[in-house]
């Protein structure tokens, strides 16, 4: 099948199942999935191969460096000790654990390493799943988790990938050397790419242009990733790294105009390569089925079942073990505060969501072996995964709110008491620049009265806001969502007017789109103070 055609109909297939994720409020994962099934049984869709390279070389850049970029570092340094235990020792122990099982049900040892590590790391992407559900710092644990486990992951995959092939072996020494080079390559590449990045973002910010700002943060996610893997390392763990720092210099970097088109940008292509790799799998799986004998068949789908109950039962264990050997080894007073209680801990064990990652890494295994025979129980590693997927995902996250309730997990309310003050601090610093500010500029007395009127209404509501069960600032907030609705309300005359001067050839097409530019982003301005209030 031709490129266009296969792009044109994976993306009605993205349509169609998001479309039918809102109505059925069934998880758009899931959907795509049987979207992806459901093309397998196109015949001109069944011969579609993408090469394995691909998939990690273009997806898993893109989809970490956002993930580690959205992530707070401060969570992380909070409880590095515990997410590192998570993101290194548990996927070892995980894969290991799958693997054994694999090879009970029958699949050889290499093959079933390689399931292992595919399906041992939980998917930052599927957190989302569960981030409605759970406590802000719960779902920050999760997503630092699922990035640094994917490092792990892809060091157990590629040992098993290689020595299933012919190209690696296994030592104890040799196997220390590609886990420090991996580590120690991907955090150097990481930082490396991350500082090249910031000075290149720097000189392009005096250019003033918004597209070439983008066009730098495209490419340092694969800059970084190129740079691990030309030495060998490990390219996921430097795209996040690369991330992580670029968050914390990425904010006084960008012009907002940038910053707006990068969250535009960005938010659209995690939701078409996430829900490309969950249709493709879907396709895959369906292949798979069909080069399935019905012996076999059974057996992949008894190793889905095991497998997904496996997942589950070595994440209960490891976080209940790893908790009392630390307490045990670590008494310091300063700990204690940073505890978290049982029923959390059940939770977490239910939230370790499988996703994309998974996906990526069942698809990129080889067809071919060194000597050009194919791959093992290609077919059944990929059945497998895209199993597994499908039941973390629909079982896990059907029952995890009734877990959730059951917990009585606390909301935190840290962020919204730190978004209050930081929206009092901006407001507060405006008002006393205010005066020399606009004695500097040169305005005039009447304009500065006007827009200290509007600072201190804005530092009056923030404040109402932060204290709304007083029965005194209701009428304040009150006004306030009233006058939001009404000029939110009066936006659409004023696009209506202007469409009309356009269409009666009254002004330009070009001058619409300026306009309309500056109505739209005053409507979400207002449609962000809206929710916010």
């Amino acid at each position: 099948m031709a490129a266009l055609e296969f792009i044109v109909i994976l993306g009605c297939a993205l349509l169609a199942s998001g479309a039918l994720a809102h109505r059925l409020r069934v998880a758009a994962p899931v959907l795509q999935l049987a979207a992806g099934v459901a093309l397998g049984f196109v015949p001109a869709l069944r011969e579609t191969e993408l090469p394995p390279d691909v998939l990690l070389l273009v997806f898993l850049p893109v989809l970490l460096y956002w993930e580690s970029v959205t992530t707070s570092l401060r969570a992380i340094r909070r409880d590095l000790r515990g997410i590192v235990l998570t993101g290194t020792l548990l996927v070892a122990v995980t894969a290991w654990a799958v693997a054994a099982l694999a090879h009970v049900l029958g699949l050889p040892w290499g093959p079933a390493w390689v399931l292992g590590a595919a399906v041992a790391p939980t998917d930052a992407t599927a957190v989302s799943v569960a981030s409605r559900l759970l406590p802000q710092r719960n779902v920050t644990l999760l997503r630092a988790e699922s990035l640094i486990n994917d490092g792990t992951a892809l060091v157990v995959y590629s040992l098993a990938v290689g020595v299933t092939v012919g190209s690696e072996h296994l030592s104890v020494a040799h196997v220390s050397g590609l886990v420090a080079l991996s580590y120690g390559g991907g955090l150097a590449a990481g930082a490396v790419v991350a500082w090249l990045g910031i000075q290149l973002r720097r000189r392009v910010r005096q250019l003033g242009d918004t597209l070439l700002d983008n066009l730098t943060i495209i490419l340092i996610p694969f800059g970084a990733y190129l740079v691990a893997e030309q030495v060998e390392a490990s390219g996921v763990l430097a795209v996040v790294v690369c991330g992580l720092i670029m968050s914390q210099a990425g904010p006084s970097l960008g012009r907002a105009a940038a910053r707006r088109q990068t969250e535009a940008f960005w938010s659209l292509a995690m939701y078409l390569l996430n829900g490309a790799l969950f249709v493709l799998v879907g396709l895959e799986a369906q292949a798979a089925v069909r080069a399935l004998s019905g012996t076999a068949l059974t057996e992949a789908v008894v190793m889905v079942v095991a497998v997904a109950c496996a997942l589950v039962i070595v994440r209960f264990l490891f976080l209940f073990v790893a908790v009392y050997t630390i307490r045990a080894l670590d008494r310091r007073p300063q700990q204690r505060g940073r505890r978290m209680g049982h029923s959390a801990r059940v939770v977490s064990a239910l939230a370790g969501f499988r996703g994309a990652v998974s996906l990526a890494l069942a698809l990129s295994v080889p067809y071919t072996l060194d000597s050009g025979t194919s791959f093992p129980d290609r077919d059944t590693i990929v059945f497998v995964t895209a199993g597994v997927v499908v039941a973390t995902l629909v079982v896990q996250g059907l029952v995890l709110p009734a877990v959730a309730r059951w917990a009585r997990l606390p909301k935190g309310t840290d962020s919204e008491q730190e978004l209050a003050l930081a929206r009092i601090a901006a407001s507060r610093a405006a008002l006393d620049a205010l005066p020399a500010t606009a004695a500097d500029l040169g305005t005039d007395a009447e304009t500065v009265e006007k827009l200290k009127t509007e600072y201190e209404t804005h530092l009056s509501t923030v404040h109402a806001a932060g204290a709304a069960s007083d029965p005194e600032s209701e009428p304040l907030l009150r006004r306030r969502r009233q006058e939001t609705s009404l000029r939110l309300a009066l936006l659409e005359y004023k696009r209506s007017a202007v469409i009309a001067l356009r269409d009666g050839h009254r002004i330009d097409d070009a001058v619409l789109l300026r306009l309309q530019e500056q109505l739209d982003a005053e409507e979400v301005r207002l449609a962000q103070a809206s929710q916010n209030e």
